[in-house]
Parts: C-alpha cells; sequence; structure tokens
C-alpha cells in the first residue's frame, strides 16, 4: 500500500485547512487509519484514528474539538478536517494504514505511512 497526503499550507492562526490521504489500493474493509505529525526538533506525536467502518474514532487531547478525521472506503481515502488552527498546530503530517480494525496512538499498530504534508500556521 502507497499513500499520498495532500491539503497542507500556510495558515493564518484560528482558520482551517483539509488534508486528505489516498491510498494506492484498496486498504481493505478491515484496517483502521491514522495521522500522525512532526514537528522540528520534536518526536512524532498522534493526531487521530478512525476504525476501519468508521464507527469509531480517537482524538489527541491536543487536537479534540478541533479536528475531524473520516473515511471514504469507497475511494480509499481518509482525511482531517483541521479547524481553529494554532501555531503549534505547525508540523508535517502524516497518514498511516493500521494492521488492526481498531487502533489509537500507539505507532508501532500502524504498519504503511505516507510521506507527509506540510501544515503551517502562522500567528
Amino acid at each position: 500500500v502507497q499513500l499520498q497526503a495532500c491539503g497542507g499550507g500556510l495558515v493564518q492562526a484560528g482558520g482551517s485547512l483539509r488534508l486528505s490521504c489516498a491510498a494506492s489500493r484498496r486498504t481493505g474493509s478491515n484496517n483502521a487509519m491514522g495521522w500522525f505529525r512532526q514537528a522540528p526538533g520534536k518526536e512524532r506525536e498522534f493526531v487521530a484514528a478512525i476504525s476501519w467502518n468508521g464507527g469509531r474514532t480517537v482524538y489527541a487531547d491536543s487536537v479534540k474539538g478541533r479536528f475531524t478525521i473520516s473515511r471514504d472506503n469507497a475511494k480509499n481515502t481518509v482525511n482531517l478536517q483541521l479547524s481553529s488552527l494554532k501555531p503549534e498546530d505547525t508540523a508535517l503530517y502524516y497518514c498511516a494504514v493500521s494492521y488492526r480494525s481498531y487502533a489509537g496512538a500507539d505507532s508501532t499498530q500502524y504498519g504503511y505511512w505516507g510521506q507527509g504534508t506540510q501544515v503551517t500556521v502562522s500567528s
């Protein structure tokens, strides 16, 4: 599975962006998907995850209420709507596909990773 993320860019604080990630082939109806991010000089951190059927979502506390993850299995895509953006949201955002039907913040649960899309939030 190859993943291609897009939708990043430069936005002012308080603004919004929508990230999308397309899989090269059908990820399968049994795979959870997630988003992680890494800021310069910091470790990669979990952002959000969605179960195989979209029925369960998990968010990092830092983005809860501001970001929304969704998926479209017919199109092999996972999306992340970013709202009320803050400068501390600036990072390279990665999408990932899990080995499991349900996954969360543990990056070892994910076997496939995209190359990332840059989000920069100016103050």
